[in-house]
C-alpha cells in the first residue's frame, strides 16, 4: 500500500461548522423551527443547491410553495453566511499545518455553487486547497459513487493514497468501499491524533 499522498477534507461541519436549526433556534426559537423543519422540506432543498441548483430560485420557489414560512425559508438564502458559521480553527491549523509540510490537501463537498461565490470572500481559505472538488460545480454529490471516481481521475492518485476525513458516515462508507482511507470525523481532536499517527504532521502540530 502506498503512503498517503494528499489529504481530503469535507467542509461542513469539518472545516466550517453547519447547524443551521442552531441559528433558526436563535431567530425564531426552538419550538417554530421545529415546526418548519418538520412542514417544508428545507433539507431537500439543500441537496438540489448541492447539485448544482440555482441558489435564488430554489430558496424562492420553496418559499413560495409554503407561504406560510416564506420569510424565514428566505433567510436560507439572505443569510446563508450566518449560517454556515463559524469555521473551527484547530481544523483549519491542520489545513494549515499539511499545506506546510508540503502535503496535497483537496476539498471533497457537498456545497452549492451559489453559497460557495458567497462563502469564498468571507473564508478565504477555501482558496487554499490544491483543488476543490465542490458538488455544485460538478452537478454530483456525495454518497455519488460518481463523485469519488472523479476525485480519483482528476487527481491521477490511487484510491489508498487518499485520506479522506467527513462527518457524515454515509459519505465516508462510499469512499471507504473505493479503498480509500478514511477518517470519520467526530471533532478535530481525532483528526490531529490521526493525521500524526500517519506521520503527515508533527505531534506539535496536532495542538
Amino acid at each position: 500500500m502506498p503512503g498517503i499522498q494528499a489529504v481530503i477534507f469535507d467542509i461542513g461541519n469539518v472545516l466550517i461548522e453547519w447547524q443551521p436549526e442552531r441559528w433558526y433556534d436563535a431567530r425564531i426559537g426552538a419550538d417554530r423551527r421545529k415546526a418548519m423543519f418538520a412542514e417544508v422540506p428545507l433539507l431537500a432543498m439543500n441537496d438540489r443547491i448541492d447539485r448544482g441548483g440555482d441558489f435564488l430560485a430554489e430558496v424562492r420557489a420553496t418559499a413560495e410553495a409554503h407561504p406560510e414560512w416564506a420569510a424565514e425559508i428566505m433567510h436560507w438564502h439572505d443569510s446563508w453566511i450566518e449560517l454556515a458559521a463559524p469555521p473551527i480553527p484547530h481544523s483549519l491549523r491542520l489545513l494549515q499545518a499539511l499545506k506546510a509540510r508540503g502535503v496535497p490537501v483537496f476539498a471533497l463537498t457537498n456545497f452549492g455553487a451559489g453559497p460557495w461565490q458567497v462563502a469564498a470572500p468571507v473564508y478565504p481559505f477555501l482558496g487554499d486547497f490544491d483543488r476543490a472538488f465542490v458538488s455544485g460545480h460538478m452537478g454530483i454529490s456525495k454518497p455519488e459513487v460518481e463523485i469519488y471516481r472523479r476525485v480519483e481521475d482528476e487527481s491521477g492518485l490511487a484510491p489508498d493514497a487518499l485520506l479522506f476525513t467527513d462527518d457524515r458516515a454515509e459519505n465516508i462508507a462510499a469512499a471507504a468501499a473505493r479503498g480509500w482511507q478514511t477518517h470519520h470525523f467526530d471533532g478535530p481532536a481525532g483528526l490531529a491524533r490521526r493525521l500524526a499517527a500517519e506521520g503527515l504532521i508533527e505531534e506539535s502540530e496536532a495542538a
